[in-house]
């Protein structure tokens, strides 16, 4: 407990936005199974209260059930990936108002290009594990009423492919609420409402605007902004195809 609340202490105070916990085994590390608990209830709860203290909050890598509750019962406030999570797990999410965010682009581009990549054949087999799983995942939590954030978790050189999560999200989310995960949920999560993930006075400006109709075809959002006709970052122009 006491070295848990060190490393929590030294990250945020060099200026760390929230404390991420390793709750269970990974898909990329090589040695630890994906059912692995690597933290005890008390540092769990230690960190969270680190987090906290600083007025910020924790997350947690976490898959299986049993690494999802423990975290969110010790009050981590996200849970990151979440693939193998049941019914009973996201309903004590709902409870709790903890959100998650799944990253399943990443699954299906280690499936295609990590063989290429070099990626450990154990992490491969790992990826085979979750992978079908995800869209499963994004299904017992819509029933259940969880929140979902945005995210990708891509790797170095496939990180081109980041806006296929859309596309993913897709087939079980309308594109609205897609869209909206990577907006508004986001905002909530990252306690900057009102500054990201909208477009109203005093917000932050990042805008696109999109060359056609991302709530009929969510695609457009995909291509590395082929589709895109303005993309503004911070109210400065990044790109203006409309010039």
């Amino acid at each position: 407990v006491d070295a848990v609340r060190k490393a929590a202490r030294e990250e945020l105070r060099r200026g760390a936005h929230a404390i991420k916990i390793m709750g269970s085994g990974g898909v990329a590390s090589p040695t630890d199974p994906i059912w692995n608990l690597q933290y005890s209830d008390e540092e769990l709860r230690a960190i969270v209260w680190e987090a906290e203290s600083w007025r910020t909050y924790a997350i947690a890598h976490a898959y299986t059930p049993e690494a999802i509750s423990r975290a969110v019962e010790a009050g981590v406030r996200t849970i990151e990936h979440g693939n193998l999570i049941d019914l009973p797990t996201a309903r004590l999410m709902a409870d709790r108002n903890a959100y998650l965010v799944p990253t399943l682009v990443t699954y299906s581009a280690i499936e295609e290009f990590g063989q290429s990549l070099n990626f450990p054949e154990v992490s491969q087999r790992k990826v085979r594990d979750v992978l079908e799983a995800g869209l499963t995942s994004l299904k017992i939590s819509r029933e259940a009423g969880v929140k979902l954030g945005f995210g990708t978790d891509l790797l170095g050189e496939l990180h081109d492919r980041q806006s296929q999560e859309f596309l993913i999200r897709s087939e079980v989310f309308p594109p609205l609420e897609v869209i909206q995960s990577a907006t508004i949920t986001n905002a909530e999560i990252l306690n900057m409402q009102g500054e990201l993930g909208v477009i109203s006075p005093r917000a932050l400006a990042d805008i696109l605007i999109v060359d056609g109709n991302p709530l009929e075809d969510i695609s457009l959002l995909t291509e590395q902004g082929k589709h895109l006709s303005v993309i503004m970052k911070d109210g400065e122009f990044v790109i203006n195809r409309l010039a």
